[in-house]
């Protein structure tokens, strides 16, 4: 058998079993107690899957709320958007039919008043000529200096042939100071030439109006936005939003670009809110409409419903632990009784079978694990090795530095010992004064030596200065013995007496190093 193997279990060294009462009683408390975790398991799964389903009930709620949000306020738009287009296009027909030269400026100006009453959103309808100057308006008056040259929506129309309907960035009026969303046209003369703009504007305060009838959270949001992410109209209505871009924001740079409507759960970059959106871009105009619940009022019932079942679940729990507690009682009274007894023997059994300085099993311990091994070995057909150590020149040690440090050097050399003793069935020992066993079932010679060297390599790594020693520092020599119980008569004795004759020759060649029976050189450090 080659290197070393974990040993099965030894049948001879198991614990005794506990008496049949006591066997009975922890079978009782075992049921019972598994009984009461499968009902209360049960009732936790029941309950997990009722919230589960409540969450997303809430959330399927508030996505139809949004979806249904963002279609009116879309539509809204659109047809508020769509009558200026209409308006406007009418008018851009019979001004540039008439000419701009021709404009009979007191009747335009009646149509244009006319026009105002019709449409509740309407703020005015302009009409500027190709320097800019007013020509005519709904208002009553018209500022001889007024000049909308300046103004965007007309730079833009002076240099572009466009002819469609142009939605501008929101804008204070000049005559009313209202904050305004002007809908722009292009005028031309009959050569193609630039003849000026026609400019209807619509109020902000029509949009803010009709998105507060909506009844949305406080924390909720409706936005009307351009294609490029400019904010028309938002409510909660903030001034100092207005024109700020959303083009960062995930909707416009991830969900517009795929897809023209939808439904996002995101963080606004206006207020940092967590929102569940509704987008969607308009078919026929360069807008956008968002609709947005926070996040919080979605969920703020069902944590509510949460709490309340929780509650009661709890109760439940507790009305099932006291009726648990009064049954299982006298059940762990009693094991808790026996496990005091059965405890303190193996206490004392330990105490007896324990090294007190080094924490390692003792003589007695060795002994008893010998025989038990030496038995497994012979049924199994398999190596049983030992090997016993020795700290070199520990003598010289006690009488360098006293008995206090001698017993500390001992007791890291055990930690040691024991760290690098790895398997379950190994048995690290301290055999008396200076000396210590490791019993390692299931292992050849060459598996041994391997552990051997270990052991004296990590002892050699502690570096625990002695004085009295050649090297300046703690070492260890070790005699390795193997055996095959099955093929020859071994005895305890006879594999103590072996490891003892292994190490004593390691020490007479040198100490620091590990012998093996029927090796032809002693190992060097």
């Amino acid at each position: 058998m080659l290197g070393r193997q974990s040993p099965a279990p030894n049948p001879d060294t198991l614990t005794p079993p506990a008496s049949i009462k006591s066997v009975r009683a922890g079978s009782t408390l075992r049921l019972t107690v598994s009984f009461m975790l499968v009902v209360v398991v049960a009732f936790l799964a029941v309950e997990s899957w009722r919230t589960w389903r409540d969450y997303r009930a809430a959330f399927a709620s508030a996505r139809d709320s949004v979806t249904n949000l963002t279609r009116a306020t879309a539509q809204h738009a659109e047809d508020t958007i769509r009558q200026m287009d209409v308006l406007t296009a009418a008018l851009a027909e019979r001004v540039e039919g008439d000419g701009l030269q021709n404009i009979d400026v007191p009747r335009i100006h009646s149509l244009l008043v006319q026009q105002s009453k019709i449409m509740p959103q309407l703020h005015g309808l302009f009409i500027y000529g190709a320097d800019g100057q007013w020509i005519v308006t709904d208002k009553e008056v018209t500022p001889e200096t007024a000049n909308n040259a300046d103004r965007d929506y007309f730079q833009y129309h002076r240099t572009h042939e466009d002819r469609h309907v142009r939605i501008g960035d929101v804008v204070q009026s000049r005559s009313t100071h209202d904050l305004i969303i002007p809908v722009s046209r292009r005028l031309n003369n009959p050569d193609g030439s630039f003849a000026g703009v026609l400019l209807g504007t619509v109020k902000v305060s029509y949009f803010v109006d009709y998105y507060g009838d909506f009844r949305i959270d406080d924390k909720g949001a409706l936005v009307l936005a351009r294609r490029d992410g400019t904010i028309l109209v938002r409510r909660p209505f903030i001034a100092s939003v207005i024109g700020k871009s959303l083009a960062g924001s995930e909707i416009f740079k991830t969900y517009l670009p795929t897809s023209n409507e939808g439904i996002a759960q995101v963080k606004a970059v206006v207020d940092d809110t967590e929102r569940l959106y509704g987008y969607r871009a308009l078919t026929t105009y360069p807008l956008v409409v968002e609709a947005g619940l926070s996040r919080e009022s979605i969920i703020a019932p069902w944590q509510q419903d949460l709490l309340k079942n929780g509650l009661v679940l709890v109760f439940l729990i507790l009305v099932l632990s006291g009726f648990g507690l009064v049954v299982l009682q006298q059940l762990r009274q009693r094991i808790a009784m026996e496990r005091e007894i059965r405890e303190a023997h193996q206490t004392l059994r330990d105490m007896a079978l324990t090294d007190s300085l080094t924490g390692l099993g003792n003589r007695r311990r060795l002994d008893n694990a010998l025989e038990d091994q030496l038995r497994l070995a012979r049924r199994q057909g398999c190596a049983l090795s030992l090997i016993m150590l020795d700290v070199d020149y520990f003598k010289r040690y006690n009488d360098q530095y006293g008995h206090a440090a001698g017993d500390d050097c001992l007791s890291v050399v055990g930690q040691t010992l024991q760290q690098a003793v790895k398997r379950p069935g190994d048995l690290a020992v301290r055999y008396g004064g200076e000396e210590f066993t490791v019993l390692l079932p299931n292992t050849d010679r060459a598996g041994a030596i391997q552990v051997g060297e270990a052991i004296l390599q990590a002892i050699r790594a502690l570096k625990l200065q002695h004085a009295g020693h050649p090297l300046g520092y703690v070492t260890a020599s070790a005699g390795i013995a193997t055996r095959h119980p099955v093929d020859e008569q071994v005895s305890a004795a006879t594999l103590l007496k072996s490891a003892d004759a292994c190490l004593y020759q390691a020490k007479q060649q040198g100490r620091n190093r590990w012998c093996a029976e029927d090796t032809s050189a002693p190992s060097d450090p």
